[in-house]
């Protein structure tokens, strides 16, 4: 028998999707990805982007405070082992924390879970057709699409080794963590998002370093004027960053810069990298079935609705937004799924 609704994704879209499915009745089956060293490569393991993230300061619900005792009274003793510091809790949520907290929500309402990564789709067929790497196919009425989209890195050894730690690629996420606060900062990029998370991160920081490839922007003229006029950026024109340095106490303390024009390289001293050079939507395994934007995202058909190209088919989160991608966002969007969804099984009696 098919499934009333298969969610692909386990990030906040995902799960909140979830949630509400699950309350409608629906009965949601959610593939959440696998664990494999390819997925952690490439940033797509269980739980999403904010798994990878520290403290989470901006997500409404979660001020400061002792979450240890909540913690321990929600989540399974066997998910909560891998939460790290959970005894010494005195900040907000942490991205982990926020997400076990979202995936145990939506099993308490009853979702059933996964844990495959989706190679294959056919939307032609009705009901769907679903298969994952494991080699199970999954039939299903409607399908929700949060599979997020993953920031690019330079592929450096030395960021991966600091993600967490200084090195980010979301200003609005992590700019106002105390670690940033009054500190000199580096972005890398050159087009309109480079320059409005160095704007962002000049409210905090004392100063920031734009480091861009070329002697020009890629920005809209408004956009760089922005960055010409704030006294806090200064564009480091010509270089890019050949390695984060740090400590295991401190986190990033400075980056090597190489030019691009002459054989030279020179440090910089910073307390954060932030990296602005684009996201790349997961959707390889969609295999072009659905419309996508010129970046790869999916497209939504109507405004206000999580609707795609299929009838059917719903997108949800980051994968369809490269805009805000931000987690409470992503958490509206996977609602409204679950809703449009509900509302696409009771128009078509199924």
């Amino acid at each position: 028998m098919a499934e009333q609704v298969v969610i692909i994704g386990s990030g906040p879209a995902g799960w909140s999707a979830a949630i509400y499915a699950a309350r409608a009745a629906l009965n949601p089956l959610v593939f959440e990805g696998a664990i494999t060293e390819e997925n952690r490569l490439q940033g797509t393991l269980p739980l999403g982007q904010l798994a990878l993230t520290t403290e989470v300061e901006n997500y409404a619900g979660f001020p400061a405070g002792r979450l240890d005792t909540f913690l321990s009274s929600a989540l399974d003793p066997a998910r909560l082992q891998g939460l790290p510091g959970i005894d010494e809790h005195v900040h907000a949520v942490t991205g982990p924390e926020l997400m076990e907290l979202m995936r145990q929500q939506a099993v308490n309402f009853g979702t059933r879970i996964i844990t495959d990564d989706v190679v294959d789709v056919d939307l032609e067929s009705r009901p769907f057709r679903v298969m994952a790497r494991e080699g199970e196919t999954i039939e299903t009425h409607t399908l929700i699409v949060a599979t997020g989209a993953r920031a690019n890195y330079l592929g450096l050894p030395s960021e991966e080794r600091f993600k967490n730690r200084g090195v980010s690629a979301c200003a609005v996420c992590d700019g106002a963590l105390p670690r940033f606060r009054q500190r000199p900062l580096v972005v890398v990029g050159g087009g309109d998002s480079a320059i409005e998370e160095a704007t962002h991160l000049a409210k905090y920081a004392a100063r920031v370093s734009l480091v861009h490839r070329r002697d020009a922007l890629r920005a809209s003229r408004i956009m760089q004027q922005r960055a010409f006029d704030n006294p806090k950026i200064e564009i480091v024109w010509n270089h890019v960053v050949d390695e984060v340095l740090g400590t295991d106490d401190d986190g990033v303390t400075a980056v090597r810069l190489r030019s691009t024009v002459a054989d030279a390289t020179r440090e910089l001293p910073c307390s954060g990298l932030f990296l602005a050079i684009g996201h790349t939507p997961n959707t390889s395994f969609l295999r072009g079935k659905l419309d996508t934007t010129d970046k790869g995202y999916i497209r939504w058909t109507a405004a206000f609705r999580t609707s795609t190209s299929v009838p059917g088919v719903f997108a949800a989160g980051d994968v369809a937004d490269d805009y805000y991608r931000q987690a409470i966002t992503s958490a509206g969007t996977g609602c409204m799924a679950a809703l449009d969804a509900e509302r696409y099984l009771v128009e078509q009696n199924l």
